[in-house]
């Protein structure tokens, strides 16, 4: 054997180790373009189906009342939403803040997105989390009766409320936020002033979300002195514009519970509307206008009204705020008084 063939041989085992490693470098390009297509697909409905802006987080719009009280600070909103400030309604319990941001939300002919404070809440139920598992499977059958296969099981991405709304450019209606701890709140730092909102947890580039440029946010809360309101960091308050709500005045408030009710309560509106007003001067609890509305619909199912009913239809309404049992008989007097002074018709 000469030192040309040993040496031919030497190529020729050299060649074919060369081929085979080819194909396996081939075959493994085909199985990694194949999961990525795979993934893209996969990614692509995901994303497809995070962006539809799930109807559950959107409660109906109320019936909404427009007079010159509620167009005045109806305005004062419209005006900083105009500019992208996010807009802050303060006030009472039952003065009217939720409608209010639920009519002016939906008037802005966008996506409306709603968060309700809680002290559960946390940042992940704001923005997302990883709570969903995806398996991605690849059948290849490119050799006859030859099938390979090849399955990945990864974690899924949900979006939450708040990212929907960013990347939607929803109007974002954040009830009682101040119920909310501060530290699940600072995701919003971000997003009112550099206008990108990040994902804890997530990686890479799909860790920061540009805002849509029509996102939008209106928050609600009550004053700090009430039970379950944390006091919001400096830092958010300081983006925020804040206005200050009371309530409505007579008229208007008459003609919100009009709105509410119909049949026999109608007529019983106005007498009802001065008794509630009456008590919340007189009382040391809250006494918003849905404590009218509410006592409008227990009117709408007595067939005949006196005194007594009415007085036990208005403590019924009203008794859940006083801190104890031995305050409803304190309650009730004060009731009697003041439907004998204010001199409620029940004919």
């Amino acid at each position: 054997m000469t030192d040309g063939s040993r040496e031919r041989r030497v190529r020729g085992s050299q060649i074919r180790s060369s081929r085979e490693t080819k194909k396996q470098q081939k075959d493994q390009q085909r199985e990694d373009k194949g999961l990525q297509r795979l993934e893209k697909q996969q990614d692509g409905h995901a994303r497809e189906t995070s962006s539809q802006l799930d109807e559950s987080f959107i409660p109906e719009e109320q019936p909404f009342i427009k007079t010159d009280a509620v167009n005045q600070i109806e305005t004062r909103m419209g005006r900083w939403l105009d500019v992208g400030r996010p807009v802050h309604l303060i006030g009472p319990t039952g003065c009217g803040k939720t409608a209010l941001a639920m009519h002016v939300a939906h008037e802005r002919d966008r996506p409306v997105v709603w968060i309700n404070g809680d002290a559960d809440l946390t940042t992940s139920d704001l923005v997302g989390e990883y709570a969903e598992k995806e398996r991605i499977s690849e059948r290849d059958q490119y050799i006859h009766n030859v099938i390979k296969s090849k399955d990945i099981i990864r974690d899924r991405w949900v979006d939450n409320p708040l990212t929907l709304a960013v990347q939607e450019g929803a109007t974002l209606v954040y009830n009682e936020f101040s119920r909310t701890k501060p530290v699940a709140n600072n995701v919003l730092l971000s997003v009112f002033e550099e206008g990108v909102l990040e994902l804890p947890g997530q990686r890479g580039k799909s860790r920061y979300v540009d805002v849509h440029p029509d996102f939008r946010a209106i928050l609600t809360s009550n004053s700090v002195e009430y039970a379950g309101v944390h006091e919001p960091q400096d830092a958010l308050l300081d983006r925020l514009v804040g206005l200050y709500m009371d309530f409505y005045d007579r008229d208007t408030e008459i003609e919100i519970v009009h709105a509410h009710v119909d049949g026999s309560a109608t007529e019983y509106v106005e007498p009802i509307v001065r008794l509630m007003r009456e008590l919340r001067g007189r009382l040391d609890i809250n006494v918003g206008t849905r404590a009218a509305i509410m006592a409008a619909e227990g009117i709408e199912t007595v067939d005949d009204l006196d005194q007594v009913i009415l007085t036990d239809i208005c403590v019924d309404v009203l008794a859940s705020k006083v801190a104890q049992h031995s305050a409803v008989d304190e309650l009730r007097d004060e009731v009697e008084s003041t439907i004998n002074d204010v001199e409620v018709s029940l004919s």
